[in-house]
């Protein structure tokens, strides 16, 4: 498959405040090491995806749902020739939080304990969340959204690990960081942070790989990024947003914002603007075929027990513990 078939709509939905929405197809495309602020529930619906998450390579296929919990850094590919496409949901660490305290008995901070889980049905979820949305249908989004992640919570669910105590080395790694943040258009070397810092380059190279899980450079295209997002968000022209966290023009903002997040500034802040002016869109011309083909390819794989239609609830009770299929611990 060539790579012009490759598509993604990135968006809000303005009932459901600081959820990032994905809907996409891609086939050569390759994400560079980032994080998010949000947790990322990705789920698969053909092909399959390939990202570096920890030490090791982890693999998404029909069914599954990729899986990462906030300031995480990971990959992303295809793991097949055909590419994959795929469903997301970006919820805030906020809205998880509220949601594990009122359905899990989860202590602490919550978040997933494994980058891949195989559940069909929580997958379907996540898809009736991206049509519900696209439907308009606000009760439908924000009660499957709950409904998602409370299920994957209980199946995949846990408290975060405390942050270790912190040592010299990653003492020095948050004060670069915070200096990298500060100066985020006008950087200094490594070497001369590392004398600011009172340390040697390598010294700081490794800590701040160790405490962050990428070299400062690559950390700061990251935050670069993420500052750039929200500027598009306000409102800032692509152009003047480049310029404001320090990349050269919009050619560079576009390379590696497409990179990160999937689709260009462009096409990012379009869709912000659908939201905040409450216009109507425009479909990928895929869309239709693809809402029909997830239809048919949940039913298939659940005879016995379907997924909802979005613009119904997911149980009689109220209850998220009565969802058909969800666990009831």
């Amino acid at each position: 498959m060539a790579a012009s078939a490759e598509r993604a709509r990135h968006w809000q939905y303005a009932e459901l405040p600081g959820v990032d929405l994905l809907r996409a197809r891609y086939v050569e495309k390759v994400f560079v090491r980032h994080t998010h602020e949000n947790f990322v529930i990705a789920a698969i619906a053909e092909g399959v995806e390939v990202f570096h998450h920890g030490s090791a390579d982890q693999y998404a296929g029909p069914g599954a749902l990729a899986l990462v919990n906030p300031d995480t850094p990971h990959t992303g590919r295809a793991g097949v020739p055909e590419g994959w496409r795929y469903g997301a949901v970006y919820p805030s660490p906020e809205l998880v939080a509220e949601i594990a305290a009122e359905t899990t008995t989860i202590r602490g901070t919550p978040g997933f304990t494994s980058p891949v889980l195989d559940d069909p049905y929580a997958a379907g979820l996540v898809h009736q969340v991206l049509r519900a949305a696209e439907e308009g249908n606000a009760l439908a989004a924000d009660t499957l959204l709950r409904v998602a992640v409370t299920r994957l919570l209980r199946l995949n669910g846990g408290p975060l690990p405390q942050r270790a105590v912190r040592t010299a080395g990653a003492h020095v790694a948050a004060r670069a960081r915070a200096v990298l943040d500060e100066r985020m258009a006008e950087p200094p070397t490594l070497e001369l942070l590392a004398t600011e810092l009172g340390t040697s380059p390598f010294a700081l190279l490794r800590a701040f790989r160790d405490a962050y899980g990428m070299p400062p450079h690559t950390w700061l295209t990251d935050a670069r990024v993420r500052r750039a997002r929200h500027l598009l968000d306000t409102g800032s022209a692509p152009a003047e947003a480049a310029v404001a966290v320090g990349f050269t023009d919009q050619p560079h903002l576009n390379r590696h914002f497409t990179r990160i997040v999937g689709v260009p500034p462009g096409a990012y802040q379009r869709e912000r603007k659908n939201v905040q002016d409450g216009e109507g869109r425009l479909l990928l011309p895929s869309e239709a075929w693809q809402n029909r083909q997830l239809s048919q390819t949940y039913a298939k794989k659940t005879p016995e027990n379907p997924t909802q239609p979005s613009s119904g609830t997911p149980w009689e009770s109220g209850s998220p513990s009565a969802c058909p299929g969800s666990p009831s611990g």
